[in-house]
């Protein structure tokens, strides 16, 4: 019997193919799995937590955080299934009937950003959003192979912050009914809401600069916070606040 709630799921491979054994790094006081766990078991909205591995060195970190440590099947973690099979699989192993994918690679997650997170779900479920993603504004300069994507050269050349504003799947946070992962067999939907974050708390750890990057700013952070907070609380406000949160409905995305 699916139950009302989240189920906040932590997927980890065993073997990552761009940084070796990334889930696991050293990260703050343990690594990065055990780090997001303990964010997890900290956020007041979530009813339980699954670990989802192939590895047993992981599953046992979840267990022995009293969580749920469930064995991936080999076809889900060797990548041979489309990415919406290992969802449907997921959507089968939860008890509660909303998903939360939350990565052991986005550090910087807080469980404050996480409760945020939640409240504003529900809200915007009840505006008619089917789902809620975290997001990066992007303005830089891009190029394809046919030269300038979004800017122009010569006398039309404009400044960085007057580029076009893009957004960036951050993958900190998702939250989606599971009825309707499985039925898109996608973790998120057509009419998302685009929750905006800091730079900080956008980190996705793919890379070892994208892990140097992810420290640094713990180091901050950790820096900021035995010095009272304020000069990281400022920073934060000013990212988020330039524009808010998007939706992702196409008459506002054009």
């Amino acid at each position: 019997m699916i139950q009302r709630g989240i189920t906040a799921v932590v997927p980890v491979k065993g073997n990552s193919s761009r940084l070796k054994n990334k889930n696991i790094l050293p990260f703050g006081d343990s690594n990065l799995l055990l780090h997001k766990i303990r964010q997890l078991k900290r956020v007041e909205g979530i009813s339980e937590i699954i670990v989802s591995s192939d590895s047993d060195e992981m599953l046992q970190y979840g267990m022995d955080e009293g969580v749920r440590a469930v064995k991936r099947p080999k076809q889900y973690a060797d990548e041979s299934q489309p990415f919406g099979r290992f969802l449907e699989y997921v959507c089968g192993i939860m008890e509660y009937d909303n998903l939360m994918w939350a990565c052991c690679t986005s550090p910087l997650v807080t469980p404050e950003l996480y409760n945020r997170a939640i409240k504003l779900y529900y809200e915007k479920r009840r505006e008619g959003y089917d789902s809620l993603i975290t997001v990066q504004k992007y303005q830089h300069f891009l190029l394809d192979r046919e030269g300038p994507m979004n800017f122009s050269r010569g006398l039309k050349h404009v400044n960085s912050q007057d580029l076009p504003v893009y957004y960036y799947f951050t993958n900190g946070i998702i939250l989606a009914p599971r009825e309707s992962v499985l039925e898109w067999k996608y973790h998120f939907g057509p009419n998302v809401y685009r929750m905006e974050v800091s730079q900080d708390e956008s980190i996705d750890i793919d890379t070892y600069w994208d892990y140097v990057c992810a420290k640094a700013f713990l180091d901050e952070h950790n820096k900021n916070y035995s010095g009272g907070g304020r000069t990281l609380k400022v920073v934060r406000k000013m990212q988020r606040g330039r524009l808010g949160a998007w939706s992702c409905r196409p008459e506002e995305a054009a």
